[in-house]
């Protein structure tokens, strides 16, 4: 129970008096003797004492119209505030007649409002005084009350007879007091107070069951009805409490002492008129307003407990709120209104008494907005801060996150001794999500500062969910002030590999722990962070790196649950690339490579030529001759599996003095000359004769060289220049004057060693002269002969003897074919046979070959390429210009295919070419 005294009174009204709009100098004064008024729709309306079966309506510009509602008196009236509909209770004869009648203001009948329904207000035929009226705002309830305890209820559409019902829903001995609608949701309550008891009904429920609140009510006009601020409680107003009910329960009650005259709830606000205690104490249930009475009106805030107004009147009648302001009727007609003053002015004078939380809670109540509610909370918290409350300042200011500049606070906290409220500050500022790096960093070192290993704990072990910082500058933070394993454990939950890595290998120097985590990782961070710690974890833990990166590099699979299933993958590092992290490490490397080449024989060039570069280092170091040898095995299959480079196998294989590697390459590159060169820098005899007899065939210059390399010889080579000198003898590979030039170089190649060579060169060419001369003399002979037949077939006459036909062999007939080689045809026999009229038919195949010899020479003629490679190419280059001068390729050669009158070109005429043609065919 709130005590009356404790609530703090406050002036957050304005009163001032009506004036006429016509004369503003005076008072607006309504007619006197005011029985009953209500307000709504922009209207207040009522009936008063010199007219009183009429209707007075009062507009906001202060117009007053009426209209004759009843033939004798209005008693009660309702305005509705969501529709323009006002119901009145009052008598059209004399005796107790209450008739209910409803007018609709927004229709009009002969100028006035039009009347929709009339009805007698008695409860069953009992005749008795209405006492109040409610009516709900859906227009489907309106509840009647009387003096003698009943309540009518009308279920259904008020304003017409057609569609409502009438029944008594109360019956009871006590004149009633009160009525009031209540709805939420869907559920409708109806409050009935009378003098002694206050009841609930639940009408949205069939049998409309009945609730006792409490076994003591109030006077008329001392209960309402609160807004859903107060959770639509009806009110009711005792001479020592003001009650408030819930339609099953009594709820809260408020030690408001006095006389109570009149209770309304207005937007927010809770109106008692009271009687002043100065007044006598003359009153009936019916609240009995006598002349000359002062009452005190006090306006309550029961939501922040305070008395937002209190002042004292004479005779009010009622107190109705519109058009925006509390209006407050007195009998002698006067109006008073009383105007709120603007949220900012109460807060002003709340903040000038220093009253921050009634502020704060004015504010609530008024829905201020956020920015409006900061900057109280900013003020309450300076005023607590100059006082010395920290503590108190500190949650204030908690309150203003979102709103104020953190730094303002700060500024205020980064005293040593005020390291506590700064860090529930900072700390209330991460929850909300809105601390930056800098908000973290100062956390953080708060934390270190005060040694709070609990807290720092605490804050950085959060839920996932609840993480309100930024996790990458809290594990900047933790590392620099030495809270390595809270930096560990931050950067591991929340996935920031370099950082765990980082601080594990650089801060703690934990490998295997860095190298089991890298191992975890998906494909591209784990080859990425290979390529940066790689070096640093080979040297601490070999074997492990090497381990890691043979898979990396050949089937890679996290090992632990750190990457997502979806992100695993079959990737393949580029094992060419981690060669330099064996920098220091030739055994693990030589292990790698030798791995990779075992299960990616695509693996690439690098990876052979630096394996071959390790293997040759070891055979180029090994002592043990056994050991040597199978070294030296490794080495020649790596060059002969043609993955490794040739210019840099070459020059690996020449550094380290790789003999059996050096001649593989020199002849597979066919590098037949270096191969001889490389036996003669080593003074193998015996190896350049065989290199010799092995290349000679592909680079017959070899042999020459050979010889020239012998007869620069001081040492007795005798045996080597016979072998040598045979082989060029027998291929006819120099001419003798350069073999001699050659040996006379050597002081000891004697005569003998040559003579036998000289000898078979001169026996050679005298047997070539002699056969060439033989083949002259036989061609000269051949020449004369058929120089004399083609004389004779010029110059005598041809006799044709032959008896048959050469080609039936049947005794010739004339008609009969007779050509100069001898060949006799029966004329038919020829015209079956023959091919050209001009030609021999048994003479023309060999004609014919003879002629297409004539036409291959002829094109051949113009091949100088050829003729040059083969003049460059051959070791007697006279034989090949001799070849091609009797394959006439310097004469042009006129067949006797050309046509008649061409040109003769050359020694031969076209008549002797066609006798040599044909002698050439008879011959045969």
């Amino acid at each position: 129970m709130a005590a009356f005294l404790q609530w703090r009174k406050f002036v957050f009204f304005d009163k001032d008096t009506v004036k006429d709009p016509v004369d503003n100098g005076k008072d607006f004064v309504l007619p006197k003797g005011i029985s009953a008024c209500d307000s709504g729709r922009g209207h207040i309306s009522g009936p008063w004492e010199n007219y009183r079966e009429d209707i007075w309506l009062l507009t906001r510009s202060l117009q007053l119209t009426s209209f004759q509602a009843y033939k004798l008196r209005v008693t009660h009236l309702y305005q509705l505030k969501q529709h323009s509909i006002l119901v009145s209770v009052g008598q059209d004869e004399h005796g107790i007649n209450p008739l209910v009648k409803v007018w609709n203001l927004d229709k009009r009948d002969s100028g006035n409002p039009l009347c929709t329904r009339i009805f007698p207000a008695i409860p069953g035929n009992k005749p008795t005084e209405v006492s109040c009226l409610s009516v709900h705002e859906n227009l489907n309830f309106m509840a009647i009350g009387f003096t003698d305890g009943s309540v009518v209820l009308t279920k259904g559409d008020i304003t017409r007879d057609r569609h409502s019902k009438i029944l008594t829903l109360h019956e009871g001995t006590c004149p009633v007091t009160g009525l009031a609608f209540r709805q939420v949701a869907k559920v409708t309550h109806l409050f009935v107070a009378t003098l002694e008891k206050v009841h609930c009904y639940t009408l949205s429920i069939k049998e409309y069951p009945k609730i006792e609140l409490d076994t003591h009510g109030c006077a008329l006009q001392c209960s309402s009805l609160a807004d859903p601020s107060q959770d639509s409680q009806f009110i009711v107003a005792g001479d020592e409490c003001v009650y408030l009910y819930q339609p099953d329960e009594r709820g809260p009650c408020f030690a408001f002492d006095g006389h109570k005259l009149l209770a309304h709830w207005h937007r927010g606000y809770l109106f008692l008129l009271i009687r002043d205690v100065k007044s006598p104490n003359n009153s009936t249930y019916s609240g009995g307003l006598f002349p000359s009475d002062k009452q005190l009106l006090t306006i309550y805030d029961l939501d922040n407990k305070f008395i937002a107004y209190s002042a004292s009147f004479d005779d009010v009648i009622d107190v109705v709120a519109e058009w925006g302001s509390f209006y407050i009727l007195t009998r002698d007609g006067k109006m008073f209104v009383l105007q709120e003053k603007d949220t900012q002015t109460k807060l002003e004078m709340l903040f000038k008494k220093n009253l921050f939380v009634m502020a704060i809670n004015l504010a609530k109540s008024q829905h201020l907005d956020s920015d409006g509610l900061s900057e109280i909370f900013r003020q309450y918290g300076d005023h607590l801060y100059l006082k010395g409350d920290h503590d108190g300042a500190i949650q204030q200011y908690i309150r203003t996150i979102g709103k104020l500049e953190p730094s303002y606070v700060i500024r205020k906290f980064l005293d040593a001794q005020r390291i506590h409220n700064l860090t529930a500050y900072l700390q209330a500022l991460h929850r909300q999500s809105l601390a930056n790096a800098d908000h973290t960093t100062l956390l953080l070192n708060c934390y270190t500062k005060l040694k709070d290993s609990s807290k720092l704990e605490e804050f950085i072990k959060s839920s996932e969910s609840e993480v309100h910082f930024d996790v990458e500058i809290a594990i900047k933070v933790l590392r620099q002030a030495g809270y390595h394993s809270h930096a560990v454990f931050l950067a591991e939950k929340h996935m920031h590999h370099e950082w765990y890595l980082k601080i594990q290998l650089e801060d703690l120097k934990n490998y295997q722990e860095g190298l089991r985590y890298i191992g975890r990782l998906s494909f591209e961070q784990a080859e990425s962070n290979m390529k940066r710690y790689g070096k640093t974890l080979m040297h601490h833990v070999p074997e492990g790196t090497t381990l890691l990166l043979k898979g990396l590099c050949t089937n890679y699979k996290p090992s632990g649950d750190i990457t997502e299933k979806d992100s695993l993958d079959m990737s393949r590092a580029n094992s060419e690339e981690f060669i330099p992290i064996f920098a220091n490490n030739p055994r693990e490397l030589k292990a790698f490579l030798e791995h990779m080449i075992k299960v990616d024989p695509s693996s690439p060039q690098g990876v052979y030529d630096t394996l071959l570069e390790l293997r040759l280092q070891d055979w180029a170091h090994e002592q043990d001759p056994e050991r040597k040898k199978v070294l030296q095995g490794e080495a020649v299959f790596l060059l002969r599996s043609d993955n490794t480079v040739f210019d840099k196998a070459l020059v690996l294989c020449q550094m380290h003095n790789f003999k059996e590697g050096v001649l593989y390459l020199y002849e597979k590159g066919k590098l037949y000359q270096q191969i001889m060169h490389y036996h003669m820098q080593n003074e193998e005899y015996g190896k350049v004769v065989e290199a010799c007899k092995h290349y000679g065939a592909q680079e017959g210059c070899l042999w020459e060289q050979a010889l020239g390399y012998f007869a620069r010889k001081e040492e007795d080579c005798k045996a080597y220049i016979s072998e040598v000198l045979h082989h060029i003898d027998q291929n006819n590979l120099m001419p003798p004057l350069l073999v001699v030039q050659t040996l006379a170089h050597n002081s000891t190649a004697t005569l003998s060693v040559i003579k036998d060579y000289l000898i078979n060169k001169l026996q050679r060419e005298s047997q070539q002269i002699e056969d060439d001369e033989r083949k002259i003399r036989q061609y000269r002979e051949e020449t004369a002969h058929l120089r004399s037949e083609i004389q004779e077939l010029k110059m005598s006459a041809k006799i044709f003897q032959k008896t048959k036909c050469n080609m039936c062999n049947s005794p010739l007939e004339l008609p009969s074919v007779h050509f100069l080689c001898s060949h006799s045809f029966h004329q038919h026999c020829f015209e079956s046979y023959a091919e050209s009229e001009a030609e021999c038919p048994t003479c023309t195949p060999e004609n014919r070959k003879v002629m297409d010899m004539l036409r291959a020479q002829d094109q051949k003629r113009d091949l100088h390429d050829h003729f040059n490679r083969q003049l460059r190419g051959s070791n007697d280059g006279f034989s090949v210009v001799a070849d091609y001068f009797g394959r006439g390729v310097f004469n042009k050669l006129t067949l006797v295919t050309d046509p008649p009158g061409s040109k003769t070109i050359g020694s031969l005429d076209v008549n002797l070419q066609r006798d040599v043609l044909i002698h050439t065919k008879r011959n045969s």
